[in-house]
């Protein structure tokens, strides 16, 4: 969750300048954005869900309409290229625009059939302002997941930003504004961390959605169930990556790579283990050696056409993950390319690591950045055993020929989602979330907006009812 003292700043992760800084919001401006977003919830609660969907579509055009502006500050925020940038604004425009067209059918009452003579119905209420902590790896799609569902059911919703994405944050509470959104339906709040803890416990406030580390999560359940308030939380994973055969090895490694540099390795399904039969390995090890080798530094405002890697988001997070690497090592792994932070930024170049020892920290570790991590195994049984053994159950993907062998090693797999030939599978339509230290809830598809929702029982006697 950032430093405790550092403000909100805009932090170049290409040079590690510091080109913008904001104030934290004071104690007196939060009361006034409380009070704000609960007198918007009396009035938004009771619009239909087509008024609702008519904002929603509208933030979804301005994104549209905005996407080269967005795309640009998040390059300097924390190192997207534009290109990366402009397909996270795809995801956006489809998030709002899913929960804008599904909404009202997704919020509908449902009747409940009973032998009691009365009418029984459970209702969609909406709870009230809940707040979203919401991360720099994809700094609108995150807050899309999180706004668009609770806002379609009713809710009003105030977001906290990682503190290195105030000018995104801010973007997305500007473009609710142009879209005509009634005040205080989408609030950016620069909010420090005992403000957290004063939001979550304030009677106004009916929920908390965080994606982000384990650490953070921990720490909000814990200040969510001491409050008994609602809380969906989306941490990380390592994710695992089975391939079980492949005829064109080179191939299989490619699909692999392009997985896990995507975001350079920043994201929480990124397949952070790949699992890899030993009649391959050799040869798949060697090819992803290859392409890591063959990655050159990339500036995100002017992406090229080759194979480029980008900063992480911060100089502190590539110094971290260089620490994480040499861990590793000194555990008895090795090294085989990469890991080395350049320059004065945020730039750790690609890395491949094996023979990581079962049982050490590493083992278990999330290598967060462009490291591809790979394990040995010689049966499907070891691979599934090895895909299980983690604190986290994220995602995960099998790699076969045989689709039904695919299908068996996947079903055996513990994470909220599992995929069979293809890495990961996208969509708004689509529910996502884990299971273990991944978190608790989902978001997206139908079972998005669920979360935030009083499923209101109402019962109504009919004329036989038995009082």
């Amino acid at each position: 969750m950032g430093h405790m003292s550092t403000k909100y700043r805009v932090q170049n992760p290409k040079t590690n300048e510091i080109e913008e800084t904001f104030d934290f919001i004071t104690d007196d401006e939060l009361e006034q954005a409380l009070a704000t977003a609960d007198a918007a919830f009396k009035q938004w609660r009771e619009k239909s869900f087509e008024e609702r969907g008519e904002v929603l579509r509208k933030v979804a055009s301005l994104f549209d309409a905005q996407r080269a502006d967005l795309a640009k500050i998040i390059a300097d925020e924390m190192g997207k290229a534009i290109n990366e940038g402009d397909a996270e604004v795809d995801d956006v425009v489809e998030i709002f625009n899913y929960y804008a067209d599904h909404g009202a059918e997704f919020g509908a009452d449902e009747e409940i059939p009973n032998e009691r003579g009365g009418t029984s119905v459970m209702r969609k209420v909406p709870l009230g302002v809940i707040l979203g902590i919401m991360p720099w790896n994809f700094p609108y799609y995150q807050v899309a997941r999180f706004a668009a569902p609770a806002l379609m059911a009713g809710n009003v919703v105030m977001v906290k930003h990682a503190e290195i994405c105030p000018r995104s944050a801010a973007a997305i509470e500007r473009i609710f504004d142009e879209a005509g959104a009634p005040k205080g339906i989408y609030t950016n709040l620069y909010a420090q961390h005992s403000q957290v803890s004063t939001i979550i416990e304030d009677k106004r406030v009916q929920g908390v959605s965080l994606t982000g580390s384990e650490r953070a999560g921990r720490e909000i359940a814990a200040q969510a169930g001491k409050a008994l308030k609602k809380c969906v939380l989306e941490l990380g994973g390592t994710d695992p990556y089975v391939v079980l055969d492949a005829s064109d090895v080179k191939k299989a490694a490619e699909t692999a790579w392009n997985k896990r540099i995507g975001n350079v390795g920043q994201a929480c399904t990124s397949n952070k283990r790949m699992i890899v039969m030993d009649d391959i390995y050799d040869e798949f090890v060697d090819a992803l050696v290859a392409l890591a080798s063959s990655y050159s530094e990339g500036d995100p405002r002017n992406p090229g056409d080759g194979a480029e890697f980008y900063p992480l988001s911060s100089r502190d997070a590539a110094e971290k993950l260089a620490q994480q690497l040499k861990v590793a090592v000194d555990e008895g792994a090795t090294l085989h390319v990469g890991g080395e932070v350049t320059g004065k930024g945020a730039y750790i170049t690609p890395a491949v690591i094996t023979g990581i020892p079962a049982g050490t920290d590493s083992y278990y570790e999330e290598f967060f950045g462009p490291v591809a991590e790979v394990y040995k195994v010689s049966s499907e049984d070891e691979a599934i055993e090895l895909a299980n053994d983690s604190r986290y159950g994220l995602g995960g993907a099998v790699m076969s020929e045989d689709e039904e062998r695919a299908k068996r090693v996947a079903s055996k797999i513990d994470t909220g989602m599992i995929h069979v030939n293809i890495p990961q599978a996208r969509g708004a339509e689509l529910p996502f979330g884990g299971v273990k230290a991944s978190g608790l809830g989902r978001e997206l598809g139908p079972l998005g907006m669920d979360e935030f929702v009083n499923k209101q029982r109402f019962y109504v006697a009919g004329s036989d009812s038995q009082v």
